[in-house]
């Protein structure tokens, strides 16, 4: 099968989930062509059956804004031709899904199949933006098929937009060889030696790209909290516009000493591994793939009740889900977690069983290999053939 994907390279959940769907499909012996600004920055290795090809977005004086959309739909129709796609893969609604669907109507190849995956961006916050809901409703009722990463996603997506077509719930999941907890003590020690970390501190973690969204003002209260009963350090990784006023934060409340800034990072596993708990309290979150991949190297989680995020975390068995912007329960549940060995190791080990249970790997990529070989095949829904 000869699958196109066009994603955001750049750091974050949907080019991640992209990039690892491809990654996968490679390896299961199908071409794979990347069609996107740049590189995703998770394909770091070069592979026989991977291809990319970057839209060049020229900035011409006719123009007030460089037209990214037309270019890339006219850069997707020339791969489906020259490559003789099967599939087209589009991440977010829009622009995404609207360029491959034009992209089609460009190529000599009308019947590429196209699904689109909607990861939360293009409906929690564009979806509120009325001048773009038609636009939005036309990329999902004219995919062939439309997916969303979670339950939540999917019924605020009826409710925002009203799509005719029928959205299906496929959920995220993480490369297993890469987001485990093999060395998990070895790293933890190279890591708390590295950051002049106590053997003896918990430590909390939070990483994203630092939006006003994310809510990292909490996370910082939230261990603050913590910390005045519980020996512990924070460490944040990634960056972003609220950067600086974190920085302020932390100054203000006068945690310098434990709270650990430590930008971007290639190996983030690393940083998970060293994580006691991981910390999300964002206000709108679709999913939450950074917390599935720390679960899944094992720190347990604590989460707000935005969006997806209480459909990965089992309150009370696999970590704990609090109100949006209630950091004192959160350290109330951190405090009590870390006070009790027993209970942190069974939930724990609750955690580790119900992430590779309900998020395996290999079966959420045979479900969207199923529905890539579904169009090939030319069946509808119910399984009927199209004419």
């Amino acid at each position: 099968m000869k699958i196109g994907i066009t994603c955001y390279p750049s750091v974050g959940g949907s080019g991640v989930i992209a990039t690892e769907l491809g990654l996968q499909m490679a390896r299961r012996g199908h071409e794979v062509h990347f069609i996107s600004s740049s590189v995703p920055f998770r394909l770091e290795h070069n592979y026989d059956n991977i291809y990319t090809h970057r839209t060049e977005v020229n900035d011409y004086s006719v123009f007030k804004y460089p037209p990214y959309d037309i270019t890339l739909s006219s850069k997707i129709s020339e791969v489906i031709d020259r490559y003789d796609l099967d599939v087209i893969h589009m991440h977010y609604a829009i622009p995404h899904a609207v360029c491959g669907i034009l992209a089609r109507q460009m190529s000599r190849k009308k019947d590429v199949g196209i699904v689109t995956t909607l990861h939360g961006t293009d409906i929690t916050v564009l979806g509120h933006d009325m001048s773009l809901v038609s636009a939005i409703k036309f990329g999902i009722d004219n995919s062939d098929i439309t997916t969303s990463v979670s339950n939540s996603l999917t019924e605020e997506t009826y409710q925002l937009i009203n799509p005719e077509s029928d959205i299906q719930t496929v959920y995220n999941f993480v490369d297993e060889t890469r987001f485990n907890t093999d060395n998990r003590m070895e790293i933890k020690n190279e890591l708390k030696e590295k950051l002049n970390i106590p053997d003896s501190a918990k430590v909390l973690m939070h990483t994203s790209n630092f939006r006003k969204i994310k809510n990292v003002d909490d996370i910082v209260r939230t261990f603050h909290e913590t910390s005045k009963e519980i020996e512990c350090h924070l460490v944040l990784v990634g960056d972003g516009p609220d950067m600086y006023s974190i920085r302020q934060l932390v100054q203000e409340l006068g945690i310098e000493d434990r709270v650990h800034f430590s930008g971007q990072q290639s190996d983030v596993s690393s940083y998970y591994k060293l994580s006691d708990a991981f910390l999300l309290l964002s206000a709108k979150e679709s999913f939450g793939l950074a917390m599935l991949e720390a679960m899944y190297c094992g720190a347990v989680p604590i989460g707000s009740t935005a969006g997806g995020i209480s459909e990965v975390i089992r309150h009370n068995e696999t970590g704990y889900v609090v109100g949006v912007g209630d950091y004192k329960k959160a350290a109330g549940h951190l405090i009590r977690l870390f006070e009790d060995d027993a209970l942190y190791e069974e939930m724990q080990k609750n955690m580790l069983e119900d992430v590779k249970k309900r998020f395996d790997m290999d079966s959420i990529v045979t479900e969207y290999e199923n529905l890539y070989t579904k169009l090939l095949a030319g069946e509808n829904d119910d399984g009927t053939k199209s004419v």
